[in-house]
């Protein structure tokens, strides 16, 4: 039986979700992570920038139809001791709980870490403490996980930055963790990578899994391209491992999450580029 179509930007009806901060090139609301309450409300993490403050924070926020969202929790870079947030990762615990992944960037390097953050009601997330779970090391900057808790199992696919080589730092690849826990992981290598001589010849970023294993990422060529990623398609072949589709993107956004709702349909979220160089954050709701 041939796979159900994919969930497309472009397909369904869109609203704004959160506008840009700003006009102009750096002004970015966007890097989004969505999660379903029990309520069927919708809880969005997202990162905030602007031109004067790089990566400023990350804000909780939440909508009981989807799209108007209200924040209820904003995390500032300042308290991880960090140079710039970019995208998080929301997830629900079994018990309830909410958790919060904030990636974070090292002041005067370009190496990232990932923190994780606990609590009982997302408003709390705020004031939670925060815990290292992915540390990166010396060779390697990590940020941006796509965490699927599925039982008692989890997963992650990680965006890495190659360090080694300076001025070549925005290069990526994604790779593959498992953890019973959702802190403590088991990293199992690379599970998606560039491929040489195509539009995603500079770097893969997965950007979300869907539940039959098929998944989004973001690509680029060339190094000028950083900051206007465009949207692929992969499928799995085993293991967490995925193999790009296709030879041209399907979408001109970046991070974009893909939040099953009952009933088949879908809601998409994404970051969209601007004609003056600002990003707003869209939703679209794709029915079943």
């Amino acid at each position: 039986m041939a796979a159900p179509p994919l969930p497309l930007p472009g397909t369904g009806r869109l609203t704004v979700a959160v506008p840009a901060p700003g006009a102009g090139p750096g002004c970015w609301a966007g890097a989004p992570s969505a999660a379903l309450d029990d309520d069927g409300a919708v809880l969005l993490a997202y990162r905030v920038r602007d031109v004067e403050r790089r990566g400023a924070a990350v804000v909780v926020a939440r909508a009981a139809d989807g799209e108007r969202f209200a924040p209820v929790a904003t995390l500032g870079k300042d308290r991880f001791g960090a140079e710039s947030l970019e995208r998080p990762a929301l997830v629900r615990l079994a018990d309830g709980r909410w958790r919060l992944y904030v990636c974070c960037a090292t002041p005067g390097s370009k190496h990232w870490w990932t923190d994780a953050l606990d609590a009982g009601d997302p408003a709390a997330l705020a004031g939670a403490d925060a815990r290292t779970v992915f540390p990166g090391d010396e060779h390697t900057g990590v940020k941006d996980p796509v965490i699927r808790r599925e039982g008692g199992r989890w997963a992650a696919w990680i965006c890495c930055h190659p360090l080694a080589e300076p001025g070549e730092e925005d290069r990526m690849t994604t790779a593959y963790a498992t953890s019973d826990d959702g802190l403590a992981w088991r990293w199992a290598g690379q599970a998606l990578g560039p491929r040489p001589g195509a539009w995603d010849a500079r770097g893969a970023r997965v950007t979300a899994v869907l539940p039959d294993g098929r998944a989004f990422y973001d690509g680029r060529a060339t190094k000028d391209e950083n900051f206007r990623e465009r949207t692929g398609i992969a499928e799995p072949v085993a293991g967490g491992v995925l193999a790009a589709v296709g030879d041209a993107p399907v979408a001109d956004v970046r991070y974009l999450d893909a939040l099953a709702l009952p009933g088949g349909a879908w809601r998409l979220f994404y970051e969209a580029p601007l004609p003056d160089g600002s990003h707003e954050l869209r939703t679209e709701l794709i029915r079943a």
